[in-house]
């Protein structure tokens, strides 16, 4: 609980770019303070596990900062099930307590982070217990906002971001889907859906089947040099929409989960009806092929910026 809420480096440069591995490692010790904080308030251990979500690491120079600057910073954050958080008093002390270590951990990089709403259920989440949102802006404009994904059932950081994979496939599924069409939608709105479909690929991509690996690889490479060069030209974005549209990269994204969730009866097309303890859930083949490039990627950052191990080294 005494734990500062600050990173163990740099967590924003003067080039305004942030280092990734520092936010992860903020997002973890925020995770642990509010813990400790809402467990002495309710008299009742209360573990919390948080980490990055949305995979910006994985455009990350080899210490993990990040080589474009990031407006919107996403959190994934998991709570336990049947503790007084049920309670719908104890989930707003919660939030209090978070919403105001997320304003104290960023205030000294110049962010004047402000709660503008919780509650908001995430898209195909369990209908029985829904996944909630928190929103805040900064009034200073470093960043446009930061998002913040709560997720009922304890999990490891690893586990939370590959069960969301599920979740936003589904989500995604609308503007790929060849059954309903291309979608119309502005050119910004498309560039963050691609970018999505970017670390959708990259996080899964040792579960992928070889044929769907050498297919879809090129295209996702071409992408990326894309965005790494700038991608804001309209009629580009909406080409490489079209591209990874008529290449049915989604398809092969439910391919590489299906086959996991189904042999524990898991239909993963509607996740939103799974009963409540298999949300966070992972199959232990998925965990095995998926988690280990996540943590390695992290323990690559760690050991470039020079940082000693540490005895406990989750986020």
């Amino acid at each position: 609980m005494n734990e500062p809420l600050a990173p163990s480096g740099l967590l924003v440069g003067d080039d305004n770019l942030i280092n990734l591995y520092y936010l992860n490692e903020l997002y973890g010790k925020i995770a642990r303070h509010v813990s400790g904080e809402i467990s002495h308030f309710l008299g009742h251990d209360i573990p919390i596990t948080s980490g990055i979500w949305g995979g910006t690491y994985l455009i990350a120079d080899p210490t993990g900062k990040c080589r474009r600057r990031v407006w919107r910073l996403y959190s994934i954050v998991n709570l336990p099930q049947n503790t007084p958080l049920d309670e719908q008093k104890n989930l707003e002390r919660l939030i209090e307590f978070y919403f105001k270590a997320y304003i104290s951990a960023f205030k000294p990089y110049d962010m004047e982070l402000d709660l503008k709403m919780w509650g908001g259920k995430l898209p195909y989440g369990c209908k029985e217990k829904p996944s909630f949102t928190m929103h805040m802006e900064d009034a200073n404009k470093r960043v446009n906002w930061l998002r913040c994904f709560f997720v009922w059932n304890q999990a490891s950081w690893e586990e939370s971001v590959i069960y969301d994979l599920v979740r936003i496939i589904k989500e995604y599924k609308q503007y790929f889907n060849f059954d309903r069409g291309k979608v119309v939608k502005d050119a910004k709105d498309l560039k963050y859906i691609l970018q999505d479909v970017i670390i959708i690929y990259r996080t899964l991509e040792k579960a992928c089947h070889p044929d769907f690996v050498e297919h879809a690889e090129p295209i996702i490479a071409d992408l990326t040099q894309h965005f790494m060069k700038g991608l804001h030209d309209a009629p580009l974005i909406q080409s490489l929409y079209e591209k990874v549209y008529d290449n049915a990269l989604i398809y092969g994204y439910e391919q590489a989960l299906e086959g996991p969730y189904q042999e524990a009866g898991l239909d993963i097309r509607k996740i939103e009806h799974w009963p409540v303890e298999k949300i966070n859930w992972v199959p232990d083949a998925l965990v095995k092929s998926l988690a280990p490039p996540i943590t390695q990627m992290f323990e690559g950052f760690r050991k470039n910026l020079g940082i000693p191990q540490a005895e406990d080294d989750d986020f």
